[in-house]
Order: C-alpha cells, then structure tokens, then sequence
C-alpha cells in the first residue's frame, strides 16, 4: 500500500492505495465519485475522463499512486453553487447526450479542450473529442455544445 494525498473537486483526500489501483477505481470505490464512469478498461472509449491539474486524462490508463499531489476534477466537481457549467448547459441546451453514459467523460473533455484553446472550428473540435465514443448521438449535437461554448458555432 502507499499513501496518496490528492484533491478532488476541492476536497483533500488522503488514503492508502495499492500500487496497482487504477486511478478511475479509487475515484469510484474510494471516494465515491462515480460520476466517472468505467468504459472499457483500455482507454478506448473515455468514459473515465477526468480533469488532472486541468488537462483531460483517462483515468483507466492512470494508476492512483500517480495521482499523489495533484488536482483532480471529475464532473461532480464542475457544477458551482447549483449552477451547471458553461459545457454541462450546452450539452442541455443542444440535446448532446441520450443515455448519458459518455456523458460526463465527454464534458470533462470538452472543458480541457476548450480551456486549451484547441476548440477552434469543428474539425479541431471533433479532432479534439475523437478519444471519446459516444454510441446514441452520432456526435453532431456534441459538436454544436462545444462550439457553442468555445464561441466557433
């Protein structure tokens, strides 16, 4: 076991993690943010992301020991005082999620490519997402959120 000491969505957690501990794991046993979805265990599909010191990460191909000392936002920590995030309404206001199971991967991803800067018309947009599946969509209403939120719409 090794002692992790991280903050999540504002929160300081201290544990005890095994070396192995997938990092999307202790977000969900652990601390019980299961927001953070698990997909497919091999970083296909992004269902995982999260936010790591404000860059997207899948959290399946991090171990937790890797997430000593660092800041993660998983979507349970975008919302503010009730108010949904600028991407969270967008995906509302566009119809960009049906089951929803993409859904808070797909955001967190969103939110890293616009606050990079890379979401700069729809083909950077949908280059940027490409490491996230949605399978209900068909991706059109995604895209038209974040380039509503990025001001490229």
């Amino acid at each position: 076991m090794r002692h992790v000491a991280l903050m999540a969505n504002g929160v300081r957690h201290e544990l005890e993690v095994e070396p192995r501990e997938l990092l999307v794991y202790v977000l969900r046993e652990r601390l019980g943010l299961t927001g953070t979805n698990v997909g497919c265990d091999t970083s296909s599909c992004g269902a995982c992301t999260v936010l790591v010191n404000g860059e997207a990460v899948k959290s399946c191909t991090m171990l937790g020991v890797q997430a000593d000392g660092t800041e993660i936002t998983t979507i349970e920590g975008l919302a503010t005082n009730g108010e949904l995030h600028a991407v969270q309404q967008a995906f509302h206001d566009h119809h960009a999620l049906q089951c929803g199971y993409c859904t808070p991967g797909m955001v967190l991803a969103a939110v890293s490519l616009i606050d990079s800067g890379a979401a700069t018309d729809e083909a950077a947009i949908r280059e940027g997402l490409e490491g996230n599946l949605c399978r209900c969509t068909g991706y059109h209403n995604i895209v038209a959120a974040v380039a509503d939120v990025a001001g490229v719409a």
